[in-house]
């Protein structure tokens, strides 16, 4: 019997074949709304499990946390969800930005870490933290998001005024690193002011560019000196700084240069399906199984926003 036929040959059919394998049942179902047709409802549903009583997300569903208490990066990931499937309001995201508030620190941001409970489990490169301090990696993509679905509410006065002067730091102060430049790209996508985001964008891209903070040239480089702000390993490509052709990042990047991170971003699918982890790092067991099929789902959706075939 020849089995080959059996073997899904397109990069879709793969990705397909190891979600149904792999993931679990909120990626299943949102890569069955982005690839197969499927409804946002399921959706809603397989994220509501996720949901605390204080109107924040936990258990885990960013999977490098782990625990039921809520967190603010299960908030970013909960409204890019809801982002996706045009769910991005009502009364489950007026929850949301309550606990928001209850969060919020002093300066009217939120942390990068809060304290977890005794006992709780979380990833061991997640540093301690008292929570007092705003962080831009933790505030600018929930406040990009909600700008970006139309949502007011009085928590997005003065985080929003944060991000506006985080982002104005990084392209003034000392080196930033590349996660705060992606947490500044995330909240210029939503924000309202889009003459001031533009204009702002500018700015940080001919600093992310003289610093080298991104990868130009995907290729492996083992002799290649890290960028200043950039641990040794950690590479930040051009397809994850600009994951759309409409992302304040995109004109930061020649044709070219985004072409070659995406045939590199194609090349990198696995033998199973799924896409690798970007970056390695120490942290729970299973959270890195659990993280693969977010990854898959987020690389499929890049290259279908710049028109590369899936099927």
């Amino acid at each position: 019997m020849d089995r080959s036929a059996a073997v899904p040959s397109s990069p879709l059919a793969r990705a397909e074949q190891f979600v149904w394998l792999t993931a679990r049942v909120l990626e299943q179902r949102r890569f069955a709304y982005h690839f197969l047709g499927g409804g946002a409802d399921p959706v809603e549903t397989a994220l509501a499990a996720y949901l605390g009583d204080d109107g924040g997300y936990g258990h885990a569903l960013e999977p490098d946390l782990r625990g039921p208490h809520s967190r603010p990066q299960h908030a970013a990931h909960a409204l890019r969800v809801l982002d996706g499937i045009g769910r991005c309001a009502g009364r489950r995201v007026e929850l949301l930005c309550r606990y928001l508030t209850e969060i919020t620190t002093p300066d009217g941001a939120l942390p990068a870490h809060r304290p977890a409970p005794p006992g709780a489990a979380v990833a061991s490169w997640n540093p301690a933290a008292d929570g007092s301090a705003g962080d831009l990696r933790a505030t600018g993509p929930v406040v990009g998001l909600l700008h970006r679905n139309d949502v007011w509410h009085a928590w997005l006065f003065r985080a929003t005024d944060f991000c506006w002067a985080a982002v104005a730091a990084l392209a003034e102060g000392a080196a930033p690193r590349p996660r705060e430049v992606l947490a500044a790209a995330a909240f210029l996508d939503g924000a309202p002011d889009r003459p001031r985001a533009l204009a702002a964008a500018e700015r940080l891209g001919r600093r992310v560019r003289k610093l080298g903070l991104v990868t130009l040239d995907p290729e492996p480089a083992e002799d290649r000196p890290p960028a200043e702000g950039r641990a040794p390993g950690e590479r930040i490509f051009v397809h994850e700084m600009a994951r759309t052709p409409d992302s304040s990042a995109r004109p930061w990047f020649t044709d070219a240069e985004v072409e070659r991170s995406l045939d590199f971003l194609a090349a990198s699918q696995s033998e199973d399906g799924g896409w690798p982890l970007p970056h390695l790092r120490p942290g729970p067991p299973g959270a890195a199984l659990e993280r693969r099929p977010i990854v898959t789902i987020e690389a499929l959706l890049t290259l279908r926003a710049y028109g590369r075939a899936l099927d």
